[in-house]
């Protein structure tokens, strides 16, 4: 029998904090059995390779080096999935997407040009802060799947973050026929980093359907 897997960007904050809390979660039997992968770059510094701040980012007019989101879905769907799915049982029908901060700007991403690709998003506290409208102006194509996509936004999140976030959930709310199922929610007392946890949990019980 095949498992759904999760794969959390930022994998090396992410994975050791989440996989961690999966497991207790596990213990307590509020989700099943998952595959959790950490997609990491091995380094925190842009100078020793971690391009997160392009890879995982739509077109900027505020920064000439974002905007690789594209590229890096499709080594997504070419390159890491195939490699987890030949190598693992983990089922090609059954994906979730984790991302927090610029992260979670790369679920709504995903969500927005490729849907299809995931059973659920998660995007948690998402940093849309350099290129709202081109989330706000994004024109998606008709659902072609059942997939679930959950947004949170911190309560104390930073205002640069939060106000974008708000606009975000304002326009895909009013949406007539968004392309997914959507729960877009404010968590209380949550910052922009320690949100994640919470995140991860709401979200995975919703898109299983155990909340």
């Amino acid at each position: 029998m095949n498992n759904l897997a999760v794969y959390l960007l930022d994998g090396g904050a992410t994975f050791p904090m989440l996989a961690g809390y999966y497991h207790y979660l596990r213990l307590e039997e509020a989700v099943p059995d998952l595959i959790v992968v950490g997609i990491s770059y091995g380094s925190d510094s842009f100078e020793q390779g971690n391009y997160r701040s392009t890879d995982y980012t739509a077109p900027s007019a505020e920064r000439d080096y974002w905007g690789g989101a594209g590229d890096f879905l499709r080594v997504l769907e070419r390159e890491v999935f195939p490699l987890v799915e030949g190598s693992y049982r983990a089922d090609p029908r059954q994906r979730i997407l984790f991302g927090q901060s610029i992260g979670g700007q790369f679920v709504l991403f995903a969500a927005l040009n490729r849907p299809e690709l995931f059973s659920g998003l998660i995007a948690s506290n998402p940093a849309l802060h350099r290129n709202l409208q081109y989330f706000l102006d994004f024109e998606a194509g008709p659902r072609q799947r059942a997939t679930r996509l959950f947004v949170s936004s911190g309560s104390e999140d930073d205002p640069r973050f939060r106000e974008p976030a708000l606009a975000w959930m304002k326009k895909w709310r009013a949406a007539p026929r968004p392309p997914w199922d959507l729960r877009a929610v404010t968590i209380d007392g949550y910052g922009h980093f320690s949100i994640a946890p919470e995140s991860f949990r709401r979200g995975l019980l919703w898109i299983l359907g155990a909340e």
